[in-house]
């Protein structure tokens, strides 16, 4: 009898022991998506454009297709990579994040410049010269490179704020914020990409004709929706690229961004001001910042690396 009781009280160690790890997990994986939040709002915003001009039927399958080239980068790729280089050369984390950061700072300019000046993307074979099936293989493979990208950042981001020294720990926190962002990202693209196809369903099958009357209004909303999220999602590219590049230069004793941003803070909002106050105009700089560096990006980018990356077409 006292042998099971004393079992049950190991049992109930066990468990408690694992309780306590599963909150340590969760708590650190909700930290690190606060972190990243920005470069996953860039994520769903981006990723919408690559199921324009698809038929219908292929749109969700599409989107899980990039979901599970998400996955795969996010969990078989970038997570041992990250860990590997954290346990051998944990001084790379802070210039890979600024390199990250400064892509993103560079995509968003590049972005903001095209609109200004009228410039149009333009696919490196139109839509009209592929079969259906050729264009939803380019865009799919568009778009998982551009989400690799992303999510290199995304899963840096969150391993730079994990405080813990047990690699297991650091693993289980990782993969959660990969499966959590990629299921939030792309439910939301999927979610996305099919409201114009409920709201003419519910113009035309609804019984109520207030039903009917909202869902031509969705039909009509969904281009300038469409249109909102890739502005915001620019806007945040720039902040967190912005965000990224001063707190990674700031960690390599290059300081000079990181004080002028407070400086600037301090001046135009007061040192006592109100906290959400502070955040916004901070946000705001960040952006400004990532704005400047990335146009001075463009022109390096253009003339010197994007030549290079010519000899290596893709297939």
């Amino acid at each position: 009898m006292s042998g099971l009781l004393a079992l049950l009280d190991d049992v109930a160690a066990i468990a408690k022991m694992a309780a306590a790890q599963v909150d340590d997990i969760a708590a650190h994986a909700a930290k690190a998506t606060g972190k990243s939040a920005g470069v996953v709002v860039d994520d769903a915003a981006v990723t919408p454009k690559y199921v324009t001009g698809i038929a219908a039927a292929r749109e969700l399958p599409m989107v899980g297709r990039i979901a599970a080239g998400s996955i795969v980068s996010k969990l078989v790729i970038l997570l041992p990579v990250l860990l590997l280089l954290q346990a051998i050369a944990p001084w790379v984390i802070a210039p890979l994040l600024l390199l990250g950061g400064a892509y993103l700072c560079f995509e968003g300019a590049e972005k903001i410049w095209h609109w200004i000046l009228g410039h149009h993307e333009a696919e490196p074979e139109t839509a009209q010269s592929l079969t259906a099936a050729h264009l939803e293989e380019q865009r799919v493979k568009g778009a998982i490179k551009t989400d690799f990208i992303l999510s290199a950042e995304i899963m840096t981001i969150a391993l730079s704020t994990i405080e813990v020294d047990d690699v297991w720990t650091r693993a289980a926190v990782l993969a959660v914020v990969a499966v959590l962002f990629t299921v939030i990202v792309y439910g939301a693209v999927a979610l996305l990409v099919k409201v114009d196809d409920i709201g003419l369903h519910m113009s035309q099958e609804a019984p109520l004709k207030a039903l009917r009357s909202f869902g031509r209004g969705l039909v009509v909303a969904m281009p300038t929706v469409l249109n909102v999220i890739s502005v915001v999602g620019t806007i945040a590219m720039l902040w967190v690229g912005g965000s990224i590049v001063e707190h990674s230069l700031h960690e390599l004793h290059v300081s000079w961004p990181h004080q002028t941003t407070g400086w600037l803070v301090t001046s135009l909002v007061g040192a006592a001001a109100n906290g959400g106050v502070t955040w916004i105009v901070t946000a705001l700089l960040h952006a400004v910042f990532g704005f400047v560096l990335g146009s001075i990006l463009i022109p390096i980018v253009t003339v010197l690396l994007k030549p290079i990356a010519v000899l290596f077409p893709e297939k």
